[in-house]
């Protein structure tokens, strides 16, 4: 059994409407199950979201992506070799699929076959150190000849050492932006050279230039594709942080080098070991905790698949009134709060709590959090 998915397959019609739904305005990874368990299917989402952000309180009409730009993408995408993986599908990372708010669709480039072996998340500075440059690339050879795939953001310093040595056994670099727009410039090389072996893998619009909030997005993916995350050389507030906390949420092992306490880069590892990550200073030391976890010898581990990700449709509920409707948006506010307290304190079931959150979250006015919590932006 391997590590991919062996559930649905899409239809080249279901995958283009599962495209629209996901790059829909308002209509993020939890959003996009949350309609698909109301709906049952994307196609009955779609035209349900006009209606959702109405009664959601949205100011204008909610932009919903056209067939003919879905079609387009995939098309534009394919000519470059992309292939989109739908979540559930034969091939979607198993790993991926059990994290709170896994992309939908994933667009993927090269050997998908990386993709169905243990991960391991090698991160850190952008500007690394001499020796932190060398430690990286030890490591990720190391880890890659034990047979686990090293998984990191193609970003400069860390990310990329440890990307170009393991080349040879298979890495999966997880782009922040879309297929044509690598970041940074400098690594579209890196990026050709990845391919030949191993994969690139992004949940943004093929065309779609990097922002700034793109990066921790991208980072949740780094930790939710592996068994854990090595952290080499991160400083006290970096991206590299923000994927150990992913990682811990995730349930994945966190594990850091330790560095001189006068050198500003190390102080994130350093912070971390003193919380209880695994110390690390060769290989072996990853090793011997996965070992464990993944119950075989690396080289021929090979785990269960996810369940199916979707769940069956619900029975019909009429749109809520308003009254009903407003005592749940009264509940609601700028602090996180679980979906179960907002259906014991607004006294109304479950279904009609749903709705409700499903319309304001496609008006633009609600965010989800991990746990099941939610708030009002």
């Amino acid at each position: 059994m391997s590590e991919s998915g062996a559930g649905v397959r899409l239809t080249d019609e279901e995958r283009i409407d599962w495209l629209r739904l996901i790059r829909s305005e308002n209509v993020g990874p939890r959003t996009f199950r949350a309609l698909l368990n109301q709906f049952g299917d994307a196609q009955a989402a779609l035209a349900a979201l006009p209606g959702l952000a109405r009664r959601g309180g949205a100011s204008a009409s909610a932009r919903i992506c056209s067939q003919a730009d879905a079609e387009r993408e995939i098309k534009t995408a394919g000519s470059a070799g992309v292939r989109f993986l739908a979540l559930g599908e034969p091939g979607y990372p198993w790993r991926l699929a059990m994290i709170d708010d896994p992309p939908p669709l994933i667009a993927v480039r090269g050997h998908l076959t990386v993709l169905e072996r243990p991960m391991i998340g090698v991160v850190g500075a952008r500007n690394a150190s001499a020796a932190g440059i060398k430690l990286a690339g030890r490591l990720a050879r190391e880890l890659g000849e034990a047979g686990l795939a090293v998984v990191s953001g193609l970003a400069r310093g860390i990310d990329a050492a440890a990307h170009r040595a393991s080349l040879a056994t298979g890495t999966v670099a997880v782009l922040a932006g879309g297929h044509s727009r690598i970041y940074p410039p400098e690594h579209v090389e890196l990026a050709g050279a990845i391919l030949k072996q191993g994969a690139a893998l992004s949940e943004m619009p093929f065309d779609w230039e990097p922002r700034a909030h793109d990066f921790p997005r991208r980072n949740r993916l780094i930790s939710g594709l592996a068994v854990g995350v090595v952290v080499i050389e991160a400083a006290r507030r970096s991206g590299s942080l923000i994927t150990t906390r992913l990682a811990l949420e995730q349930g994945r092992e966190v594990f850091a080098v330790p560095g001189s306490p006068l050198d500003p880069r190390a102080e994130g590892c350093n912070s971390l070991l003193k919380q209880g990550a695994t110390l690390v200073t060769e290989a072996e030391d990853v090793i011997a905790v996965l070992r464990p976890i993944l119950g075989q010898p690396l080289e021929r581990a090979m785990e269960e698949p996810a369940p199916e990700p979707i769940a069956p449709p619900p029975p019909p509920v009429v749109a809520p009134g308003a009254d009903e409707r407003g005592g749940i948006v009264e509940l609601l506010g700028p602090t996180p709060v679980s979906i179960d307290d907002l259906v014991r304190l607004a006294g109304r079931s479950p279904a009609v709590v749903r709705i409700v959150l499903l319309e304001l979250e496609v008006a633009g006015r609600l965010q989800r959090h991990g746990g099941g919590l939610v708030s009002l932006v």
